[in-house]
């Protein structure tokens, strides 16, 4: 639908533009219809994987790859900053609106921090791995959850230790210079005014294009979006 596509472009903006996204009121101003027309748009954008709101509210919490609330990671360009749900859409951030960027996380979400580094579009900084606890198809059982998942650490052996003492899956590690490849694909044209969600057909195609061809990055059949 036309409107759930202006509906999202207006909160990229806003999140490009502010760091936050703008109110229903705002967007619906701005698209010269009505609050309760953009709520049931937002309703359909959260059911169909395009946002996340808040529990039994209108109010939005994550449109990847920028979150409304605080997380463990921060990017900063300039003046600018956003927080963002994982590294791999603080990824998506640089890819959008910001091609020179530091991005702040802990390795494997613990005491020790580190700065990902990233200069015209480009990676300068050590060529980390990031740790995917959880395969894609399981993502919208709990996004948020799947999300605080995603981590960078100092090594793929530290992975292990890592697991082994949070009693947590092994999933797959993939290079900051893959996911940065992978965030490119997926959210350089978030900002379009014809934004649709990806569909799983779409999803896959994008993982093989990246090289992300293993069981793990494998999605189920399905016509829907993902």
């Amino acid at each position: 639908m036309q409107l759930d596509s202006l509906v999202h472009q207006a909160l990229i903006t806003g999140f490009i533009q502010r760091g936050y996204p703008p109110q229903l009121e705002e967007i619906a101003a701005r698209l010269s219809t009505s609050q309760a027309e953009v709520a049931r748009s937002l309703r359909r954008l959260h059911e169909s994987h395009g946002v996340v709101l808040h529990p039994e509210s209108a109010l939005v919490w994550i449109v990847h790859p920028f979150s409304a609330s605080p997380t463990a990671v921060w990017v900063q360009s300039g003046d600018r900053g956003w927080w963002a749900p994982c590294p791999w859409c603080a990824l998506g951030i640089v890819a959008l609106t910001a091609p020179d960027a530091v991005i702040h996380v802990r390795l494997g979400g613990e005491q020790h921090e580190t700065r990902i580094v990233i200069e015209a579009g480009k990676l300068i900084s050590a060529d980390l791995p990031v740790h995917f606890a959880m395969s894609p198809r399981e993502a919208w059982t709990n996004v948020i959850h799947w999300c605080a998942m995603v981590l960078p650490f100092e090594n793929v052996e530290h992975v292990t230790e890592w697991c082994e003492k949070h009693a947590l899956s092994r999933g797959e590690t993939v290079p900051l210079s893959q996911v940065l490849h992978l965030a490119r694909e997926w959210y350089g044209h978030h900002d379009a005014p014809g934004w649709e969600k990806w569909t799983v057909q779409e999803a896959q195609a994008i993982f093989e294009r990246v090289g992300l061809r293993s069981a793990f990055w494998r999605l189920p059949e399905s016509d829907g979006p993902f």
